[in-house]
């Protein structure tokens, strides 16, 4: 009973949380999630990319939190940009709390040299927000004597409606032949989350990334779009959303269409608690289609412990040519950072 009465504890801290702070849902695989990461990267591989994203996470709690991810972009040469579409969704499957955006994306590009460029991209998305709280539990229902929990309480929740905001958001993006740098600010208009209008709190505080990779070439058979069929890659993202901080460092190798990786995620700058968060694993495959797919597994090593059993993710991506591939060798400006990360 403790260690039940211990959970629910945990799961009331964490949804008032998630109501009154909002901190973003997130992926492990960052980069198989390049509009959701920053919409700088909208149009960064310069050809038509279609994609998605699912994430359970803490599937041994009972009651877990499912991210879902749809995108599509394209770039135009003449234009030299960028345009794409998203739908995000976010839903706990216990209070039934969700939250589904749909955002459109320009990013612009400016060539520094044959080599080099520098994206700015801008992302304009309406959110539904929606929530079912008849299952919440409040402090006075909580019994620690007789451990257990009475159905009365004095506080209640007034009846409220589903409603939807305006969230804008922008990013930059340096890009060359084996490296990129990227920095990113969601919610800049900081939309209100509260369900009743006439309260004047719980705003979406904004969130700022800065992430980046390093690719390492280790060999050549010639693969369809790049020179390299075998790399390393070494990737990281670093984002703060109010009190909310982390860090993601991580490996990825692909070799013959295999792509396997790990990944460490931290928690810097909580106070009297350990840092450290999970392990992940990655393994996927690159198709000569141009599709990628890849799962990872988050291994939890913080206090939470293996009982929440960890989160699954799964991503897919296809990206193709339209149009001639002969026009003014496009096939030769595909970027291999970009060609190669999942």
């Amino acid at each position: 009973m403790m260690k039940k009465q211990a959970l629910i504890l945990f799961t009331i801290s964490l949804i008032c949380s998630s109501i009154l702070k909002a901190q973003d849902f997130h992926y492990s695989q960052f980069y198989a999630a390049p509009l959701f990461l920053n919409p700088a990267l909208t149009g960064s591989t310069e050809l038509t990319r279609v994609g998605a994203n699912y994430r359970k996470q803490w599937p041994g709690l009972g009651h877990d939190f499912n991210s879902y991810s749809a995108y599509f972009d394209h770039y135009s040469y003449d234009l030299r940009s960028g345009f794409g579409i998203a739908i995000n969704s976010f839903r706990e499957s216990n209070f039934n709390i969700s939250t589904t955006d749909f955002s459109m994306f320009y990013a612009y590009n400016l060539r520094l040299s044959e080599s080099m460029n520098f994206r700015m991209g801008t992302q304009l998305g309406l959110v539904r927000r929606n929530a079912a709280l008849d299952n919440i539990i409040f402090g006075d229902q909580i019994d620690l004597f007789s451990r257990s929990i009475n159905q009365n309480t004095i506080d209640n929740l007034p009846d409220f409606d589903p409603y939807t905001y305006l969230d804008i958001s922008f990013g930059g993006l340096l890009t060359g032949n084996s490296f990129w740098l990227g920095v990113s600010t969601h919610h800049i208009n900081r939309p209100s989350l509260s369900f009743y209008p006439s309260q004047d709190f719980g705003y979406l505080p904004m969130k700022w990334s800065v992430h980046g990779g390093y690719t390492l070439p280790l060999g050549s058979n010639g693969y369809w779009g790049s020179t390299y069929d075998n790399q390393v890659s070494l990737l990281v993202n670093y984002k703060n959303q109010a009190p909310f901080k982390q860090l993601d460092l991580g490996t990825q190798a692909i070799y013959k269409g295999v792509i396997s990786g790990v990944s460490y995620r931290g928690i810097p700058g909580v106070r009297n608690m350990p840092n450290q968060d999970s392990i992940i694993f990655l393994l996927g495959l690159a198709l000569d289609s141009g599709v990628k797919i890849g799962y990872s597994y988050d291994f939890m090593i913080s206090n939470i412990g293996i009982q929440t059993r960890g989160a699954h993710e799964i991503s897919i991506r296809h990206q193709f040519l339209m149009g001639n591939a002969k026009s003014r060798n496009q096939r030769s400006r595909i970027l291999k950072c970009f060609d190669y990360m999942m």
